[in-house]
């Protein structure tokens, strides 16, 4: 037979607590392509296309995407060569989109 919804006097299962960021960091690898997207994320957020994370406002700050795109730059120059296939996709595709969107912040 089928389970009776609780009785409202019966006590219902607490509702799970959001994880902490902690445990939501245990679930992102540390691999190169994580690199990249978190550096990407930084340019987004300085273009003003992310909230910021720390004041989780939306502010343009072109130096600190010029920043980010530049870091980028230097991990493709210094990786060149060292890259899987799609790790070096990836970097062209992030910065080609960055610089694009750079020029048009």
């Amino acid at each position: 037979p089928a389970e009776a919804a609780p009785k409202p006097s019966e006590p219902r299962e607490a509702p799970r607590q959001a994880e902490s960021s902690d445990e939501r960091m245990r679930e992102i690898p540390a691999d190169f392509s994580s690199l990249l997207l978190s550096l990407a994320a930084g340019a987004h957020s300085g273009l003003g296309l992310a909230p910021h994370p720390m004041s989780g406002k939306v502010e343009k700050n072109l130096v600190q995407a010029k920043y980010n795109i530049d870091l980028l730059a230097i991990l493709e120059a210094k990786t060149q060569g060292n890259l899987t296939p799609e790790e070096a996709q990836l970097l062209q595709a992030i910065l080609y989109d960055l610089r694009m969107r750079f020029v048009e912040a």
